[in-house]
């Protein structure tokens, strides 16, 4: 049924629940996977006394692969070592709805894979949403794990 499944991560303990399914799930069906993070465009704000430094996006670009890489690195050793394939990648500079369902469909992936804190009311509103805003635009299916 699912042959190729993206799972998407922002390596908190939340979303390690998610690529824990998704790994499970995958070997299971002997699917593909495609394990994704994201991270943010450099954060620009406007206000008196702050001004950016000499280095400071290559710096945060650094610091934002560094990061990708301590998440996905340790969920590619152990999908080998439980018999599976995956190929990780490391989206910058993007809003992570977006970039998850635009990877779903450029790896022509038949599932997303990803993990909710199921918040409700203020809480959602004020902290959004990634996983409400994949399940509103994603042509592929969602499965939230919580």
């Amino acid at each position: 049924m699912y042959k190729h499944i993206l799972i998407a991560t922002d390596g908190s303990e939340m979303a390690q629940k998610g690529v824990d399914h998704g790994l499970s799930l995958a070997k299971n069906l002997d699917a593909k996977v495609v394990v994704v993070t994201v991270t943010e465009p450099f954060p620009i704000y406007a206000g008196e006394g702050w001004a950016l430094g000499p280095g400071d996006f290559e710096r945060y670009d650094a610091d934002q692969i560094k990061f990708a890489n301590e998440i996905l690195s340790p969920i590619k050793a152990f999908a080998e070592k439980v018999g599976l394939k995956a190929d990780v990648l490391h989206v910058p500079d993007a809003r992570a709805a977006g970039a998850i369902v635009d990877t779903a469909q450029k790896f022509e992936c038949n599932l997303i894979v990803m993990a909710s804190h199921g918040r409700r009311g203020i809480k959602r509103l004020l902290l959004g949403s990634q996983t409400s805003e994949v399940l509103a635009t994603s042509i592929v299916p969602v499965l939230v794990v919580r």
